[in-house]
């Protein structure tokens, strides 16, 4: 904590323990993610970037690009329906 602040940040690290009482308290509200934790969610998902099987790092690479491509697809509003599978 006391980097986080020696840096100018205002910290938002909580414990998780105390995320949970304060989950059981107030059961509507939601808990604090990092950008990057929901972003290694999403890229967890696609399990070929998750096992890794490519030998070549251009290769690796290209499969990262093509999976964020599909995730921000995704959270794009359409006003059209896509039915893919």
């Amino acid at each position: 904590m006391r980097i986080i602040e020696g840096h100018g940040y205002i910290p938002h690290v909580v414990d998780r323990s105390k995320e949970a009482d304060a989950k059981r308290r107030d059961p509507t509200r939601r808990a604090r993610r990092w950008v990057v934790e929901v972003c290694h969610s999403w890229l967890n998902r696609f399990r070929k970037l998750l096992v890794r099987f490519e030998k070549l790092e251009r290769s690796f690479v290209a499969l990262s690009h093509i999976a964020a491509a599909i995730i921000a697809f995704r959270k794009v509003k359409l006003a059209v329906s896509i039915n893919c599978g």
